[in-house]
């Protein structure tokens, strides 16, 4: 069996899968949401890994969860789940021991149970509030023994089940920023450009009167690629870039020339609250991208540099 034969066997079974989902998904999803507490996943061996993702995966999208080794549970981790709870098992037989002893507890305590299963008629799937069925006619091991597809098949379900919830809760990447702060994507939506912007002593300026000479020295000083030409309310009127230097070189510029005669005007500039997400999207708009941006306060004032690289780098 080569590596086409085992995708494909692994996409007939999602299919599969896929075609027998009924109402019950929805009564999950319900039953989650009706509830105040957390999802606690449960499973042991391969079911118990898959399970550890499944939590981690709900909790980073706006579900509370977390996940409960099913040998632990019977030795007082059970103490982790609460009556406002759903218990999320995971079994490819539904009558893994473990997740069976948890029974008595877990309705003592007065949690939901939902069930992730390949087999809809044992005991156990029977004392489910609701059964998902991720059953699978065969593992994709040549023994038909090591859980591969039926892994598969749970781990999509689970996908199925956050990605739901996530719609329901109508989570916002905002609230993804917060939960992801870590992350590249995370801290670009998250931060705002006065969190990594340069500024005070860091910044270049010069006036407009200011020769080319004066300019270049005042850029190379500060090593931002830029310097800003600014009037006497520290407003911006014009910027001197590395590129527009070395243009001018090869023109044969006078560096005595005053910087007002060569710089461009009306600049593209940000505003110190703009997240980094929105700041990097503006410098690589319109196909030529911006290596460096000036920023502004409310009243127009020159208060910040922020570079490409600033972003890149969070």
């Amino acid at each position: 069996m080569n590596a086409k034969d085992i995708f494909t066997q692994q996409i007939e079974e999602l299919t599969a899968v896929r075609d027998r989902i009924g109402p019950e998904f929805e009564r999950a999803i319900e039953l989650i949401l009706e509830r105040s507490g957390k999802v606690v996943v449960t499973g042991i061996g391969k079911s118990g890994i898959v399970a550890h993702k499944i939590a981690a995966t709900l909790a980073s999208t706006g579900t509370p969860s977390v996940f409960l080794n099913a040998g632990e549970a019977l030795h007082g981790d059970l103490g982790m789940v609460g009556p406002d709870d759903v218990v999320l098992m995971l079994s490819k037989s539904a009558n893994t021991a473990e997740l069976a002893h948890m029974l008595p507890s877990i309705r003592k305590i007065g949690a939901a149970l939902v069930g992730l299963f390949g087999a809809t008629d044992t005991a156990l799937a029977q004392a489910c509030d609701v059964v998902l069925d991720a059953a699978v006619a065969d593992e994709v091991c040549p023994l038909s023994l090591a859980p591969t597809t039926s892994t598969t098949v749970s781990m999509v379900m689970g996908d199925a089940l956050a990605v739901s919830l996530m719609e329901s809760r109508r989570f916002t990447p905002d609230q993804f920023a917060i939960y992801h702060p870590g992350g590249s994507l995370g801290r670009r939506l998250l931060y705002q450009v006065r969190d990594v912007m340069r500024k005070g002593d860091a910044l270049p300026a010069v006036g407009p009167e200011a020769s080319i000479r004066e300019a270049v020295g005042e850029m190379s000083r500060a090593s931002l690629g830029a310097v800003c030409v600014t009037d006497s309310d520290c407003r911006i009127v014009g910027i001197l870039t590395e590129g527009d230097v070395r243009r001018l070189f090869l023109e044969g510029m006078n560096p005595n020339e005053e910087v007002r005669e060569v710089m461009t005007t009306d600049p593209k500039v940000i505003g110190e609250d703009v997240r980094l997400g929105e700041a990097l999207d503006m410098m690589e708009a319109g196909g030529r991208p911006v290596y460096v941006l000036p920023v502004v306060d409310d009243a127009q004032r020159y208060v910040g540099m922020l570079r490409m690289h600033d972003i890149v780098g969070v």
